[in-house]
């Protein structure tokens, strides 16, 4: 995928998020999400800041957050998340198509940050968002590859990973197939919520919770 494939991509999922967080409810907003500790509005907080963060704004958390890049993230995301509903699903559509984050982050996270962040939004509130298996393979290369802080590779590399509705396929030993999306989730640590479309011999060896 081109960087210019990349980010329709990415601005295309942003604006469906966008879409789906005006239809929601204050006791849904207010939901807990797939991320521990993270409501609803946390999440969309989080991914209405990440176009414009900057290294200054993420210094001037530090402190506060121990100076843990977790708790950063944290901190960050609930206070973008205290804004009114309107004002976070206005910053997700206004910078859509920003193909920007602090240089201290990578861009190269933006896909799959959307793409499994809508699914910590949509699933516990029993909404469906769907992402085309050809759009989460670059998630999936990018998490494989990436290491901290998902450490995929670590933890999977003794499993075969196969994707049943993509061209995406890593590692050796038990395999486990399943959906691209299922995937992208077991990899970024959510792998409770990926089992029930997950099958193959290495289901069992996995640490699901």
């Amino acid at each position: 995928m081109d960087s210019d494939a990349y980010w329709a991509v990415v601005g295309r999922l942003r604006l469906r998020l966008a879409d789906l967080l005006e239809t929601l409810g204050p006791e849904e907003w207010d939901h807990p999400s797939l991320c521990a500790g993270w409501r609803v509005r946390d999440v969309a907080g989080h991914l209405s800041l990440v176009p414009t963060i900057t290294v200054r704004e993420m210094a001037a958390a530090a402190p506060r957050a121990r100076f843990d890049p977790d708790r950063i993230n944290t901190h960050l995301a609930r206070r973008y998340g205290a804004a009114e509903p309107g004002e976070i699903v206005d910053r997700i559509r206004r910078h859509a198509g920003d193909r920007t984050t602090a240089w201290a982050l990578s861009t190269a996270n933006s896909l799959f940050d959307i793409e499994v962040h809508s699914q910590d939004i949509a699933i516990p509130l029993g909404r469906a968002f769907p992402v085309a298996p050809e759009d989460t393979v670059p998630g999936l290369e990018r998490v494989w590859t990436m290491g901290w802080p998902f450490r995929a590779r670590r933890r999977l590399g003794h499993l075969a990973l196969r994707a049943t509705d993509a061209d995406w396929a890593v590692g050796d030993g038990p395999e486990v197939r399943g959906p691209a999306l299922a995937l992208l989730l077991l990899l970024t640590g959510r792998g409770a919520t990926a089992a029930p479309d997950l099958t193959g011999p290495g289901v069992e060896l996995l640490a699901l919770a």
